[in-house]
C-alpha cells in the first residue's frame, strides 16, 4: 500500500501542473511547473529503480532530467547579467 501511495503522490505532482498548463492557468516554462515535474518524476524514478521497472525508470528519469536541465538553465539565465543594448 505504501508503494502505491508514493506512486499516486508522484503522479499528482506531475498531473496538477499539466492540467493547469492545459487550462492556460500555468506556463509549462514556469518555475512552479518545472519544480513540480522534477519532484514528481524524481519520486517516480526512485520508486521505479527500487522495484526494477526499467522502462518506467527510463521514462521518469528522462522526465526528471529534462525538468532539472530547464530549471538549471533558467537559474543560469537569471544570474547572468543582461548585456547592455
Amino acid at each position: 500500500m505504501g508503494e502505491q501511495l508514493v506512486q499516486i503522490f508522484g503522479s499528482v505532482l506531475i498531473l496538477i501542473p499539466f492540467a493547469l498548463a492545459q487550462a492556460g492557468r500555468m506556463s509549462a516554462k514556469s518555475l512552479g511547473y518545472l519544480a513540480l515535474n522534477l519532484g514528481g518524476s524524481g519520486i517516480l524514478a526512485v520508486d521505479a529503480a527500487l522495484t526494477s521497472q526499467w522502462g518506467f525508470l527510463l521514462l521518469e528519469g528522462s522526465w526528471a532530467a529534462v525538468s532539472l536541465f530547464a530549471l538549471v538553465s533558467d537559474a543560469v539565465k537569471r544570474r547572468t547579467p543582461a548585456e547592455p543594448s
